[in-house]
């Protein structure tokens, strides 16, 4: 297995790291300056799973010399066929001990709502022993042009999958994408979840990069305090859809964190394009 260094890492996407510090000064970062972090600095493993999958152990310490402290996994069974299978062949106590000798933790993993439904049990004997607490359905499976009355149905099975993993000690999560802003029969799909997701039995994470629609975490986590329990950090450039580092963008990141940390969020991850990890860490470690 070829050794992936952090020339490697850095090289990939060098001239995008260019071209995002160009984009936006880092007018938040002063403003910033005065919070303390609920959780510690994680990332997201999706961005990065082609370097996760050449070299796991020194994937996860280069991250960790970045300033990150926790991981964020996506199933290896569950996201086989999205570059994660080699992954399987760990078993959990290998994927604890690799993730620990790297210095970082790993409380959450995403999944799939139909391998949650089918392999659930499984599924969370392998993250109690890595060390996980929250398991996160990070698509409802539901096809393009899903209806309202689909998405009641979806739910409706959801709130069963979360009383299932509650009696096991463990919190079962929904990540959005942008689709859950849209609306149908006038409703806005993502308030129409928060109303019918059992809020004792199913926390949210919620995706940053709505931002481009026009909404923002921090709304939310006003709103809706306690529903939310982790995030996925990205920032915006304010054009079309071009992503800048955290600090750097259109995020009012000292609001954001305000609200997160009275909402109760316990853990968030950053997640972009692997220039972005760098100046994000730093940033985030200066709050």
């Amino acid at each position: 297995m070829k050794k992936f260094t952090r020339r490697d890492f850095i090289n990939t996407s060098i001239a995008g790291l260019g071209s995002a510090l160009a984009i936006s000064p880092l007018a938040n970062l002063t403003a910033a300056t005065s919070l303390k972090l609920p959780a510690p600095i994680g990332f997201q493993s999706w961005t990065i799973r082609e370097a996760l999958v050449k070299d796991f152990p020194g994937t996860l310490k280069l991250m960790a010399g970045l300033g990150y402290q926790s991981i964020e996994m996506c199933s290896p069974p569950g996201y086989a066929n999205a570059g994660f299978g080699p992954l399987q062949t760990l078993k959990a106590s290998e994927m604890k001990r690799i993730i620990t000798d790297a210095g970082l933790i790993c409380r959450s993993c995403h999944y799939g709502f139909k391998e949650l439904q089918e392999h659930g049990p499984e599924r969370i004997d392998f993250a109690f022993e890595v060390g996980m607490t929250q398991m996160v359905m990070s698509s409802p499976g539901l096809p393009d042009r899903a209806t309202l009355s689909d998405w009641k149905k979806r739910t409706d099975e959801m709130n069963v999958l979360g009383e299932q993993f509650k009696k096991q000690g463990m919190q079962l999560v929904y990540h959005n994408h942008n689709f859950e802003f849209e609306k149908l029969e006038g409703e806005l799909i993502y308030d129409w979840l928060l109303n019918h997701l059992d809020p004792d039995l199913i926390k949210m994470q919620f995706q940053v990069w709505v931002i481009i629609a026009g909404y923002k975490a921090a709304d939310y986590f006003k709103k809706f305090t306690g529903r939310f329990i982790s995030a996925h950090l990205s920032d915006w450039s304010g054009t079309g859809e071009t992503q800048v580092p955290v600090g750097q963008g259109k995020v009012d990141w000292k609001e954001f964190f305000e609200a997160a940390t009275s909402g109760g969020l316990k853990n968030f991850y950053v997640e972009m394009d692997m220039p972005t990890f760098e100046p994000s860490a730093k940033f985030l470690k200066t709050l």
